[in-house]
């Protein structure tokens, strides 16, 4: 099933996504077309799954672009290093622009990189090319959730549109101090 085409959405603020960019209009390719057709032959793909340790670090890096893009407010490099359909999506100044309102709440998303991503929902397909990835970094009191969508494109997985909201996570519950319990009745002695 191919992506035929993608909504752009701006919601900034504490609930919403910050950002949400992705290309329009992907056709799905004839090699799969022909791999549907013929299901007596397993379809050979051309890009590598990512391990966990690789999700992870394109997750990663993902954030640290960001943050030095927020941080330096040049978003050069985040563009440049992203699938040919973001790009050409997006210049330098439209990713400061949409990033405004991240780098306006003082999200420091170099935290980010300290912790272990964590995954609302395993890994997920949704063109031969393209897979999509949601978490969140559990960070107090401002957690950072995501939402990243990557492509192979030259060899390599590239960011193909990402979504970046900050909020905050459900307090932890702390254990309940254990119930006092009423001395245990000494055996007496009888007087008779």
């Amino acid at each position: 099933m191919g992506i035929n085409s993608m909504v752009f959405a701006m919601r900034p603020g504490l609930r919403a996504p910050a950002v949400f960019l992705a290309v329009a209009a992907l056709a799905a390719s004839p090699a799969l077309a022909h791999a549907q057709t013929a299901p007596s032959r397993p379809m050979i793909s051309s890009q590598p799954v990512p391990s966990e340790l690789e999700l992870a670090k394109l997750v990663w890096s993902t954030m640290a672009m960001v943050d030095h893009a927020n941080r330096s407010g040049n978003y050069s490099v985040l563009r440049d290093t992203s699938a040919t359909g973001f790009q050409v999506q997006n210049d330098p100044a439209r990713l400061a622009e949409i990033f405004a309102p991240i780098r306006a709440l003082r999200v420091d998303l170099g935290n980010a990189l300290v912790v272990e991503p964590r995954y609302t929902e395993a890994p997920r397909l949704l063109q031969a090319d393209v897979f999509q990835v949601k978490g969140y970094f559990p960070l107090r009191p401002t957690a950072i959730f995501f939402d990243l969508y990557f492509q192979w494109e030259q060899g390599r997985w590239k960011l193909f549109g990402i979504s970046v909201q900050p909020g905050t996570m459900a307090p932890i519950a702390q254990p309940a101090a254990p119930a006092q319990q009423p001395a245990a009745a000494q055996p007496g002695r009888r007087r008779n």
